[in-house]
Parts: structure tokens; C-alpha cells; sequence
């Protein structure tokens, strides 16, 4: 269980507090619950959906890792079919501020990476930010999307958003959470950026299981604007692979980098951040821009000494 769970137990009713704490002390409790588990914890609390992703706040906040500000947000994401993701907050010592992770962020990138295909609402502990307004508008749930915050009425996020900017006004038609498959391939032999980079080792192996998630993850990313699709594998310590996606965005500066896409995913596995061994970033040969300086740099402030790069075609 993850230590800053007990204390936050301990304010639940006893009956949501026993339910809760049996499934916080799953071995396989990653920060999501099925929409049968929360549908039993609702139950066991007396709850309505509403009020549950309400009293499960403090856990998602208790993910944040706030070095720097001290201040922890976090989220629940609602899949439509009931299922609850949690997210928070991240932020990185040594690293650029433009590297953090928002907690409304966190939570819809977990969920994605996670399998769910619509959100139909989102609850928070604070106001999102116009930052985060603009990424949820990146959506397939579109402005229908409900956001919840304490001690006001639900509302869409077109009512945060008003007369906004998204994908729609440029004709795209693949939406962050839409499956898709770009059947993406590895181009192989041989370093694959700056000789001089002193965090550059040799090229992976094509059998590599680290190789092999992040080109999984590749093919499930958003970049419709730039086509730049990228994705980013962090190998721990232990030995666990965690893969995530680069979600592009229709105003640009919202969108999430493939780096802080994984760390959120190991993050809400219950990982160290700083517990990472190898990560490989694979992107797009040719793209307009790259993910390489941002990721090598950020990997370095958090220890990560074997970082690769690898390139695809398509």
C-alpha cells in the first residue's frame, strides 16, 4: 500500500474504509479501479459516482511528487464505462518547469495508456488551469466532457472552455483516445543521433523488451499536426517496462511529451522515479522536430544514466 494511503483511510466511514483498504492492499493496485470494483465501493459506502471520485481525491493527490511548488493536485478520470483512474500532479528537481505534469493530465494519459477509449468526466480538487482546459479539449469526449469540483455543480468543459480552439478547427479527425495503428517499423543499425552524447549507448536490440513496448507505444500515439509521433520506454531497477505515448495538441504547448506520458504510468504503478535504469525514446525519421534534448535532459536530472534513441518509418 503506498505509506500516504493509512492516514487517509482513516477519515472514511468505516464501511467505505474497509472496502477501500482491501483494494488498496492489492498486489496489483496500480491507481485504477475497474468499474465493478468502484461500483462495489460505491455500494459499500453508500455513494453515488459523484460522491465517490470525490472521497477518492485524496488518494489520487497522495501520487503527486511536488519537490518544488509543495502544492498537490489530483484526479480522477471517468471512462465511460464506470472505470476510475487516478492521476497527480509531477514535478522534477533539475529539470525545467515546461517538464511538469498537471494532475488533470495525468489522470486522462493514465487512463489512455491504460485501454479506456471516452472519458465522460473528470473531478479535480482544484480549478483547472487554461493549460489543462486546452489539452482535455484534445478529446474524443469533445466539450461534453463533465469536469467535478468541490462545492460547485458539475459542469462541461465547454463551460470552462468557452468559444475554444481544438482539433475540429482543423479538420483533423483522429481524437486523443480514438484507437488507432500507424504500423510503424524500427529502422535498425547502427547509434542514431550525436556520437558525442556521453548518455548514448550502442543501438538497442530489434528483440529488446524495452525496444519492443516503446514501438508498441509509438503506434498508438496522437500527432496529427506535426506527424512527429514518438514514444518513450523506461525500464526500472526491477526490471518493470513502462511505456508511454506522445499526445500531441491542436494549440501545441498543451501536448504531452512521450517522457512525462511514461513517468506517469510508472508513477502510478508505484515506481520510483528515480529508480530508472534504461529508457530508449523511438520517434519518426525525418520528423520536424524532436523529443531527444527534452528527454536526455530530463532522464539525466532524474539519474537515468542508459538512455537510447531509435527512429521509425513508416
Amino acid at each position: 500500500m503506498h505509506p500516504q494511503f493509512e492516514p487517509l483511510l482513516a477519515t472514511l466511514a468505516p464501511d467505505l474504509q474497509g472496502a477501500l483498504a482491501r483494494e488498496l492492499n492489492r498486489a496489483d493496485f496500480s491507481g485504477m479501479l475497474s468499474a465493478t470494483q468502484a461500483d462495489a465501493l460505491g455500494q459499500a459506502g453508500g455513494l453515488d459516482e459523484d460522491a465517490l471520485c470525490f472521497a477518492l481525491l485524496p488518494f489520487a493527490a497522495a501520487y503527486a511528487l511536488t519537490p518544488i511548488s509543495h502544492f498537490n493536485v489530483g484526479a480522477v478520470a471517468r471512462e465511460i464505462d464506470g472505470s476510475l483512474y487516478f492521476g497527480a500532479n509531477m514535478e522534477f528537481l533539475g529539470a525545467p518547469l515546461q517538464q511538469t505534469v498537471h494532475a488533470e493530465q495525468s489522470a486522462i494519459n493514465h487512463a489512455w495508456l491504460r485501454g479506456a477509449r471516452r472519458l465522460r468526466g473528470l473531478t479535480v480538487n482544484y480549478t483547472p488551469c487554461g493549460h489543462c482546459r486546452q489539452f482535455m479539449n484534445e478529446l474524443n469526449s469533445g466539450a461534453d466532457l463533465v469536469i467535478s469540483l468541490p462545492e460547485r455543480s458539475p459542469s462541461s468543459l465547454a463551460h470552462y472552455l468557452p468559444d475554444a480552439f481544438g482539433p475540429r478547427d482543423l479538420a483533423i479527425q483522429s481524437l486523443l483516445m480514438d484507437a488507432v495503428d500507424h504500423h510503424f517499423s524500427l529502422i535498425t543499425g547502427g547509434p542514431t543521433t550525436d556520437e558525442a552524447s556521453a548518455t548514448l549507448t550502442d543501438a538497442l536490440s530489434v528483440k529488446d523488451g524495452l525496444l519492443q513496448q516503446a514501438l508498441l507505444a509509438a503506434n498508438q500515439s496522437h500527432a496529427p499536426y506535426s506527424q512527429a509521433h514518438s514514444a518513450v520506454a523506461l525500464q526500472t531497477v526491477d526490471g518493470r517496462i513502462f511505456a508511454g505515448r506522445y499526445a500531441e495538441n491542436a494549440a501545441f504547448n498543451p501536448s504531452l511529451p512521450p517522457l512525462q506520458s511514461a513517468l506517469i504510468l510508472l508513477n502510478m504503478s508505484g515506481a520510483d522515479c528515480r529508480q530508472i535504469q534504461r529508457a530508449v525514446l523511438v520517434e519518426r525519421e525525418n520528423a520536424p522536430f524532436s523529443q531527444w534534448d527534452a528527454t536526455q535532459a530530463t532522464l539525466t536530472a532524474l539519474g537515468c544514466r542508459e538512455i537510447h534513441r531509435q527512429l521509425l518509418t513508416a
